[in-house]
């Protein structure tokens, strides 16, 4: 299905979500689900503020929704700013650019009119809304009004949170494996910052890459702690810690906390986009209550296998359980940006010896995918698995999907010997 594009002097950027209102009633919008263009921190959102001086070296503001009828849609835009700055708007939408009508009364918040625009569709699409500025004083944004025919059935998101949904492929393991491996490669596409793509997922503890500023990237390794504390790792007691056995040079090691807590380590590489990565998750038994589990990444300028951290973590004794991978988009500021991933080439050891190909996996994602977001998707390419989120793109694939990729037969042959066995 074709995006449609609305602009406007100020790029409104409208997630779909659904509205409760009746089918033909007006839509608000508030501006605090706007994203600034082409600096995602270019100005302050704050909730039930909306944006908060917009000046023009950011010249747009956009919005995403979701329409599913053609017709007339008529837009306002509550802002407070000068009169020269409101001169300077102009709202694009469907490849239609409207000015302002109407007076403005300085320094309050005043209902600027754009207008009516006319929506052709052949079938339910997302559209951009964009605010577009020119010169003047910074401007105050706080709500998109829209109303008319076209707003039937229509899908805006409402809510504060930004962030593009978090999707993952779940791997039909059978719970009774023994699982003392997991490897997996993974290929970034399109990474903004504040991409997380997890490589090797399991019920204790994760492993990937993490895209943190525009000239900081990571490979991270965590573990959680025993027990239910959820935020501060000072309130674990000292018998459901993790402990540190081991760590890679020019590691970080530390805590974690906020989801559920834990021992983290992180190692700054600037990994390239198009360039696959490789990963081994071990999973060692010590004794009857504890599990060493240790993150291995293959160095591409070094050529070689190097550890990132081990970690005993007690009240186990046991194998690796829930095996998945997922991408995770940790800002907000930039959730209207596609993020997309390829997984491939994913095996499992279990305590025998014996490898085992995974070329199935399951498509799930979390809360913001059901009802707020519907740009995610997973997919083949390559013969690899794929995830893809954000961009307001059409064609959300449903929660619960399975897909399979055809099996390469041959595991890696160099990763039996980062097995040590206590």
């Amino acid at each position: 299905m074709k995006s449609i594009i609305l602009c406007a002097s100020v790029f409104l950027l409208l997630v779909s979500c659904t509205s409760s209102s009746p089918a033909l009633a007006q839509k608000t919008i508030p501006g605090h689900t706007a994203y600034i263009h082409p600096d995602p921190w270019g100005a302050r959102v704050r909730e039930n503020q909306g944006v908060l001086g917009w000046k023009d070296n950011n010249p747009s503001i956009r919005w995403w929704g979701l329409l599913k009828k053609s017709g007339t849609l008529s837009a306002k835009v509550l802002v407070r700013a000068t009169p020269d700055a409101v001169s300077g708007l102009k709202l694009r939408i469907a490849d239609q650019e409207h000015a302002p009508t109407g007076s403005l009364q300085e320094q309050e918040f005043t209902l600027v009119d754009f207008g009516n625009f006319e929506i052709k569709l052949q079938n339910p699409s997302h559209i951009q809304i964009e605010l577009i500025r020119s010169a003047g004083e910074a401007i105050d944004v706080k709500q998109l009004r829209l109303d008319g025919p076209a707003t039937q059935d229509a899908f805006f998101n409402l809510k504060e949170r930004r962030n593009a949904a978090s999707v993952h492929l779940m791997y039909p393991i059978p719970r009774d494996e023994k699982v003392d491996a997991f490897y997996t490669e993974v290929t970034g596409i399109e990474e903004p910052v504040g991409t997380f793509y997890m490589a090797c997922g399991w019920h204790r503890g994760y492993f990937g890459m993490q895209v943190n500023s525009k000239t900081e990237r990571r490979i991270i390794f965590s573990v959680w702690d025993s027990g239910n504390e959820a935020i501060d790792r000072n309130k674990v007691d000292k018998e459901n810690r993790v402990q540190l056995m081991g760590k890679g040079e020019g590691v970080y090691s530390g805590d974690f906390g906020n989801e559920g807590t834990g021992g983290h380590s992180h190692l700054k590489y600037l990994w390239k986009t198009g360039s696959k990565q490789r990963f081994l998750v071990t999973a060692i038994p010590t004794d009857p209550t504890h599990t060493t589990y240790s993150g291995y990444w293959f160095h591409p300028e070094e050529n070689q296998w190097m550890l990132i951290s081990s970690w005993n973590a007690p009240k186990e004794g046991g194998y690796m359980r829930g095996l998945h991978s997922f991408s995770e988009n940790f800002l907000g500021e930039n959730g209207h940006l596609v993020r997309k991933a390829l997984y491939g080439n994913q095996w499992y050891r279990t305590s025998d010896g014996k490898w085992h190909e995974i070329t199935q996996a399951r498509f799930s994602h979390d809360p913001t995918g059901k009802d707020d977001r519907m740009d995610r998707t997973m997919g083949l390419e390559d013969n690899q698995f794929f995830l893809r989120h954000g961009g307001f793109l059409d064609g959300g694939l449903d929660y619960g999907t399975a897909m399979s990729r055809s099996a390469v037969v041959q595991v890696p042959s160099d990763l039996d010997t980062l097995i040590k066995k206590p």
